[in-house]
């Protein structure tokens, strides 16, 4: 049986990249979650804003949980930013407000652009 290409490439992908750049994945697939809950919330389309929303959620609770703040020291601000952005999007969800959606995607982005700069400054001291 054949397998999907997009999902080998996929699943290849994670199996096979680096802790920063896993992080990165899932920080883009935050902001991608958001995304879709936003464009389906703007139409209306509320039912089908709650799938992305919740995988959203799931998302910075995993970003949240790994934290070690016993290593970091800005590691308890950051939570505190990953605490406030799930009960944005548990609060975008269940009064269906576009304002806090919006509010989501703008830190979500901000978080993974973060992330991904510091993924690439981590990648040119390792070289």
């Amino acid at each position: 049986m054949y397998q999907d290409p997009r999902k080998a490439y996929l699943t290849s992908s994670v199996s096979t990249a680096g802790p920063a750049t896993l992080l990165v994945m899932l920080c883009d697939r935050l902001v991608l979650d958001v995304e879709r809950a936003l464009l389906a919330q703007e139409e209306g389309r509320f039912t089908d804003a709650h799938a992305p929303l919740v995988h959203a959620q799931d998302i910075v609770s995993e970003l949240s949980s790994s934290l070690r703040v016993d290593l970091w020291e800005g590691a308890t601000q950051l939570r505190a930013l990953y605490t406030h952005l799930h009960g944005q999007l548990v609060l975008s969800n269940v009064r269906r407000d576009l304002d806090a959606t919006r509010h989501c995607l703008a830190l979500a982005t901000d978080i993974a652009d973060t992330w991904r700069e510091a993924a690439a400054a981590a990648a040119a001291v390792a070289s």
